[in-house]
């Protein structure tokens, strides 16, 4: 669905917004606190702070303000008061925000204290493929030229990209067409035009890229139990690129 240009600069307010609250978590020692306590750490900032709306909290019955996906959890992982993170953890919080009846997502992989030098390069892998994904992004460029790019950087690296999920349109409602998948061959898929606008989020893992879904029907997990990580971006398609709406503060593209 084509935005208009009002409708992407109340989107990059939301995005901004949303920055704001992933500059509130870096603050935070995660050592010692549970997911659980991170979220409503992070709803509370929401709406009182910055008087938007948590758009995850209800969404497909979901009850949390944002999805914690330690370690081996790939995505969609559920805040609980019993799930501790530790010194030398990788945690991966996804968070939704609206204002003015926009939504912006986002999410990033945090190292909790001092992490193994293979779980550091999975993420900075991970967080370097979701730009080569982004740098793809320009008016008659196709879908597919952004999942190629961020596997090929995956696959360098020796790891590979999880399937089942992937980026999508967003808007008025969180999920939108198109889909963004994050592999793929270049030249093929949708042609993009100025005023798309769509997150890429790749989840890459440090084993096979197969996974499944524990009970709760929620948590996403690998399923040879090695790291997965995730880096996520809601981005639009400008007239002679692309502009990255949720973009935090002093973030700068990797070289």
């Amino acid at each position: 669905m084509i935005k208009t240009a009002e409708e992407i600069a109340l989107m990059a307010e939301a995005g901004r917004l949303l920055a704001s609250v992933f500059a509130h978590l870096d603050q935070q020692d995660l050592i010692g606190k549970s997911t659980l306590e991170v979220n409503n750490l992070v709803e509370d900032y929401i709406v009182n702070e910055l008087k938007a709306r948590p758009a995850s909290k209800g969404q497909y019955g979901f009850a949390f303000a944002l999805n914690s996906s330690p370690n081996h959890v790939v995505c969609h992982g559920v805040p609980s008061p019993t799930d501790i993170l530790q010194n030398g953890d990788i945690v991966n919080f996804d968070i939704t925000l609206e204002k003015h009846g926009f939504i912006a997502d986002s999410s990033k992989t945090y190292l909790v204290g001092e992490v193994s030098p293979s779980a550091k390069r999975l993420v900075q892998v991970t967080y370097e493929a979701m730009w080569k994904g982004i740098q793809a992004v320009k008016p008659g460029a196709r879908l597919g030229d952004i999942g190629f790019a961020i596997e090929r950087h995956a696959q360098r690296s020796g790891y590979t990209v999880v399937r089942e999920y992937c980026g999508h349109g967003i808007g008025r409602e969180m999920h939108e067409p198109p889909q963004v998948l994050h592999w793929g061959r270049a030249n093929t898929g949708q042609v993009l035009k100025e005023g798309m606008v769509f997150t890429i989020e790749p989840m890459i893992n440090q084993g096979g890229h197969a996974v499944r879904t524990e009970d709760d029907g929620w948590t996403v997990v690998t399923k040879d139990g090695k790291l997965s990580a995730q880096f996520e971006h809601t981005v639009a398609v400008t007239r002679s690129g692309v502009q990255v709406l949720t973009l935090r503060p002093g973030e700068r593209k990797p070289a």
